[in-house]
């Protein structure tokens, strides 16, 4: 499925070669996301993926970095998570060596204008007050700190208003030439191109990128046992409401197990959450649930949207849905799963910027690339007693995690109705 090679200088690419597309996507991984950073640079990493647009010494302008690529069709972007940054483009295969050159000046050579630091730094505050003006988003946000609060896998990976109005570009910098090195950074490039031109191309662009020592993420702090609830008040008429319980780290044992218990719990239309909660009882339009694995902890979180007036009635459908899971699941769930969750993941790969992503950030996150067959075998080895006793584990009614947004004052309200 793909070729890997390490430089001199310690960065890893990756290449699969899909002949049969017209396209080739790019990605350059570096480990940088919040939680790499202190309290006072929260925030850094995301602020410092907007400034690398800001210009280079070859391209001075913004305009000169997107226009690159737009002016061929293609389509350039960026991303920040509590664990990796990801600068990425997909073009035409003909426009590899544009791509690549474009994506390697703006990681290596951006120079980071004062004035387009104190100019972004408005855009990005008024990106971190759209998440308090979207209840779905501030849910989200809410639910991460009631799980793991006071820490950074709990904070908004964008940091605070306060944490970015406070960043120098002097911490910018201190925190870019740290992180952005080339032992904590992996290329990879799926598509209509291969791999010996890759190395080929990589090699003169970014070879002589130095090596460096940097900082490492900070690991997860437990949190206090027992239901915990966080109220985001707005006068709003839909509640948004978050249950979050317990998870596996992504290269768990058991992580598949938690997966094929959340997909019979809440992916989907067939799913015991959407049957139950919207199609029989017509209590809410959206309702899911969903796993989230990092580097050491994980979560399964149910998201459910619904009338201010029936959050109580939803609540409890929910609480009834997990506790029945935990006594009831057959075969035939579990089988129906597997099959739902290996045609989705063959389904995304057929796409070369999935395929890009997918060997990217398996292997700037856990070293290591499985493929996606090798996943498959994994899925069709769970059993419903493996199912089952993840239920078990991780679905604790005594430590569940809610966080609501909507017109409420009382969190007491809450805590009795999780009890």
């Amino acid at each position: 499925m793909f070729e890997r090679t390490t430089l001199p200088n310690g960065l890893r690419v990756l290449t699969s070669s899909m002949p049969h597309t017209r396209s080739v996507s790019i990605g350059i991984f570096v480990g940088a996301g919040s939680r790499y950073e202190d309290d006072p640079i929260a925030g850094a990493s995301h602020f410092l993926e907007h400034m690398l647009f800001k210009g280079t010494e070859k391209r001075p302008e913004p305009a000169m970095i997107s226009g690159t690529i737009e002016n061929v069709g293609g389509v350039i972007n960026a991303s920040t998570d509590r664990e990796v940054t990801i600068y990425w483009a997909k073009v035409a295969s003909a426009h590899f060596g544009l791509a690549i050159d474009l994506l390697a000046d703006i990681v290596l050579h951006s120079t980071m204008p004062a004035h387009e630091v104190e100019r972004e730094r408005g855009v990005i505050i008024e990106e971190l007050s759209s998440t308090y003006d979207q209840p779905d988003s501030l849910a989200d946000m809410l639910i991460d700190e009631t799980i793991w609060p006071d820490q950074p896998m709990g904070r908004d990976v964008g940091g605070s208003r306060a944490s970015v109005s406070a960043i120098s570009r002097q911490q910018l910098l201190d925190y870019y030439t740290t992180q952005y090195r080339p032992n904590n950074a992996v290329v990879a490039v799926a598509g209509n191109v291969t791999h010996a031109e890759v190395i080929d191309t990589v090699g003169r662009l970014m070879g002589d990128w130095q090596p460096g020592e940097v900082h490492p993420w900070k690991g997860v702090e437990a949190a206090p046992s027992g239901i915990r609830v966080t109220l985001g008040q707005k006068k709003t008429d839909q509640a948004h409401v978050c249950i979050g319980m317990g998870g596996t780290a992504a290269l768990a044992p058991d992580r598949y197990h938690l997966d094929m218990l959340n997909t019979v719990l809440g992916e989907g239309m067939t799913s015991r959450l959407f049957l139950e909660v919207r199609e029989r009882r017509g209590l809410a339009y959206e309702v899911h649930s969903t796993t989230f694995h990092y580097r050491d902890c994980g979560a399964v979180i149910v998201y459910c949207g619904v009338d201010t007036a029936k959050v109580d009635s939803a609540v409890e459908a929910i609480k009834g849905e997990i506790a029945r899971i935990h006594n009831d699941i057959s075969p035939d769930e579990v089988r129906k799963a597997i099959d739902f969750t290996t045609g989705r993941l063959m389904l995304r790969l057929e796409d070369t910027r999935a395929v890009m992503s997918w060997l990217g950030a398996q292997e700037i996150l856990h070293n290591r690339v499985r493929t996606p067959d090798e996943i498959a075998e994994l899925l069709q080895s769970v059993t419903p007693a493996e199912v089952l006793e993840a239920a078990h584990r991780y679905l604790v009614p005594s430590e569940y995690k809610m966080a609501v947004v909507g017109p409420f004052r009382s969190e007491a309200r809450f805590r009795k109705l999780l009890a």
